[in-house]
């Protein structure tokens, strides 16, 4: 009797987009670094964006400082391979909650 794999179909389309939090176990790094984010007090990061509104939609100082420490975290301190790791990390992109780098 031969051998039955499993089905394999890598140009299979999705039909429902997944949730990325779906694929971090519980208990993973990016969610306590999410966690501690969002109980600091983060009024002087916003404080520089009131005013004028000349700022071109930044980034949500949230979501950058939790991208910062989770990559420092794990022993990545260049600007470009971060920007590379929100392509292809998935803790880094549920972190960054769907926003990439623009390279």
């Amino acid at each position: 009797m031969g051998t039955t794999f499993r089905p394999y179909s890598p140009d299979q389309e999705l039909l429902l987009p997944p949730s990325l939090n779906e694929w971090l176990p519980e208990g993973h790094l990016a969610y306590f670094i999410s966690d501690v984010v969002e109980e600091l007090d983060l009024s002087a990061f916003y404080a520089r964006y009131e005013g004028s509104g000349r700022r071109n939609s930044p980034f949500d100082p949230r979501m950058m400082l939790k991208v910062l420490i989770y990559a420092y975290a794990t022993g990545v301190f260049s600007s470009r391979k971060i920007a590379r790791k929100l392509e292809e990390d998935v803790a880094l992109r549920v972190l960054a909650a769907g926003n990439d780098s623009g390279y």
